[in-house]
């Protein structure tokens, strides 16, 4: 691996890991201590740990943090196809090295903040599906179109990483993210519905990365302000 790639790498796995853990970290810690952290806040701990490592790290990675938006750019073109494997694998060693930290750190309990499905499978597929779909329809906006506000794209995806959880979170824990739900399973022997988790997100950043491309309309008459 050469040495630009090798650092683009290493930014994704520490930013993936700064997501796991303090994402999970904080449910391993309602877990443990019930009441220590408002149950309505843990989305807001994702979406403030997305956002927070997007301004810290973006502008050497394009701060994917997840194997399904890494892929759905190369899909459109958006990112070198032969990148996506060392990408993923970054992004999985950085979850399964916060939750290896995580593991030393916090006191024994059942609980590793694993993606759990309330539903059935169906439902929970579908769920993570349209979740990740409506988080790479923002990602795409704001990282691949110039008329986007740069300032605000880690603002824009923490936000719906927050709301996302919010409604799908009672549902299926709304991971959409691979590397997100892979090191909490594995810790928590969690494996009989991890498939939804490692597939669905997949469908839908493919979704959500195409429906953009059909809604972007940057050909404009000359003088004028809007879509042709």
């Amino acid at each position: 691996m050469n040495r630009p790639l090798f650092q683009k790498c290493l930014a994704e796995a520490i930013g993936t890991a700064a997501l796991v853990f303090f994402g999970c970290g904080s449910l391993m810690l309602e877990a443990r201590l019930p009441g220590s952290i408002p149950a309505g806040v843990i989305p807001l701990v994702f979406g403030a740990a997305v956002a927070t490592m997007i301004y810290t790290v973006g502008h050497i990675s394009g701060a994917h943090f997840n194997p399904a938006v890494t892929l759905a750019f190369a899909l459109a073109r958006h990112f070198p196809a032969r990148q996506v494997l060392p990408y993923g694998l970054a992004q999985c060693l950085g979850g399964l090295a916060a939750m290896s930290l995580l593991y030393v750190l916090m006191p024994a309990g059942a609980s590793y903040g694993a993606t759990l499905p309330t539903v059935s499978p169906a439902p929970a597929f579908l769920w993570e599906v349209v979740l990740s779909a409506f988080l790479m329809f923002v990602i795409t906006a704001v990282a691949t179109d110039t008329r986007a506000e740069g300032m605000m794209a880690g603002i824009a995806i923490g936000a719906i990483v927050a709301l996302c959880a919010c409604l799908g979170g009672p549902f299926t824990g709304a991971s959409m993210n691979p590397a997100r739900s892979l090191a909490p399973a594995l810790f928590q022997g969690a494996l009989g519905t991890v498939w939804i988790y490692l597939s669905a997100p997949f469908i839908g950043a493919a979704i959500g990365i195409f429906a953009y491309q059909l809604v972007r309309c940057e050909t404009l008459p000359a003088g004028g302000t809007g879509c042709c």
